[in-house]
């Protein structure tokens, strides 16, 4: 019988067993932690956040900064309605919330780990964990890994490692070129008097600019004790990764707390001020934010909270405008997003054959995961991309 080794136990290497056809091969999953799964554990706040409701392929691909062209072909085979499917297939019923993002109805990651669990059980996959591969090398028609449990000779190996700077290094040793790793998916570290002591302050819909990088996001946005976070910032950084990396994370970011155009939020302001003269501005509710980061705007804007608002002068009125729709912070830095760290860069897509995610480079080789070059933004997307990765591998091997 012939031997399959995976390397990495993650989301695409689970998946991937999980899928492939156990008659035909012996399968072992090769992990170098004491426990595998451990993103799947700790995604979406251990809820695990494992797709987005986006069934068409053409739209889905507009979430990954890098991969996207690649992806196109990998998804019309097998996209997000095919993973909930799936699941569902194995009694795991899922739902789809607000935002598109789609989870267990537990709400426990256990739940999905679970199921991986118990499929590749049925399936007799031997799984070593604490186990770290040293080298790989080639050997006629096989493969021999060397680890640190001994050597295993494939005939096949899968290759889901994860984006781990010596994972990459020994897929290099093996002729694959890797693009640098930069990190994707962060938060921003802003020290401004606007946002002290307003960590958890959220916003249902702001938007972001780097001027500097002619580049826009709009969405969720929330405030945290180092700077600024969720929708609105993650999908920046995700799409400038490797400019923001350049700039090595300082720059100036400008923030539209409303969404609302300075014309708008003035007419807003305005119309408030024709039919509450008398209220006090501090006591005023005409933007659709909190009265704790209403009352900070005017402190900055240099603004009496107790002055009525017939009384509030035109220039006093663009200034809290301008600190509302045009305020510009200076980015210091980044903090990783929750504990989901993602990177770009890995294993050039150039050397994949996207038909079925074998290398071009290694025969019998094949490549999932994050240890490519393929990144997208918060939302399901990296889950989906290990997922619909790993079916069309072992699609392939099912058929040899």
């Amino acid at each position: 019988m012939k031997q399959i080794i995976i390397i990495g136990g993650g989301a695409a290497g689970f998946f991937c067993a999980a899928n492939l056809d156990e008659t035909k091969y012996k399968i072992t999953i090769l992990e170098q932690n004491s426990d595998v799964l451990q993103k799947v554990k700790i995604s979406g706040g251990g809820r695990c956040n494992v797709t987005h409701a986006c069934f068409d392929p053409r739209e889905l691909v507009q979430f990954y900064p890098r991969g996207n062209k690649e992806l196109l072909s990998v998804f019309t085979k097998f996209q997000s309605g095919d993973t909930m499917d799936w699941f569902e297939q194995r009694n795991v019923p899922l739902k789809i919330e607000n935002d598109n993002r789609v989870f267990p109805e537990s709400n426990s990651s256990q739940t999905i780990i679970n199921t991986f669990l118990h499929e590749i059980h049925q399936k007799n996959v031997e799984v070593k964990t604490k186990c770290s591969v040293k080298e790989i090398e080639k050997s006629g028609e096989k493969y021999i890994v060397k680890t640190s449990l001994g050597d295993f000779e494939a005939d096949f190996i899968i290759y889901t490692t994860g984006s781990s700077p010596k994972s990459l290094k020994m897929i290099e040793n093996l002729g694959h070129k890797i693009i640098e790793l930069v990190p994707s998916l962060f938060t921003f570290n802003i020290k401004d008097h606007l946002l002290k002591d307003l960590a958890g302050t959220s916003f249902e819909m702001a938007e972001t600019s780097i001027p500097k990088l002619k580049t826009e996001e709009s969405g969720p946005l929330l405030i945290t004790h180092w700077g600024l976070s969720g929708p609105a910032i993650l999908k920046i950084s995700a799409w400038e990764a490797i400019n923001l990396a350049k700039v090595k994370y300082n720059f100036e970011i400008e923030v539209n707390f409303i969404s609302k155009s300075i014309d708008d939020a003035e007419e807003l302001f305005l119309n408030f001020k024709q039919f509450n003269p008398k209220k006090t501005i501090g006591q005023s509710k005409i933007f659709d934010i909190t009265n704790r980061f209403w009352q900070r705007i005017l402190e900055v804007s240099k603004v009496d909270l107790n002055k009525q608002v017939a009384q509030i002068s035109g220039k006093e009125m663009q200034t809290i405008l301008e600190n509302l729709c045009k305020k510009k912070f200076n980015v210091t830095g980044k903090s990783t997003f929750k504990d989901e760290f993602v990177t770009a860069g890995g294993v050039d897509l150039k050397e994949i054959n996207f038909k079925n995610m074998s290398s071009k480079i290694l025969p019998n080789f094949y490549v999932a995961g994050e240890v490519l070059n393929i990144d997208a933004v918060t939302g399901g997307f990296n889950f989906q991309a290990c997922w619909s990765e790993a079916w069309l591998i072992a699609q392939d091997l099912n058929l040899k």
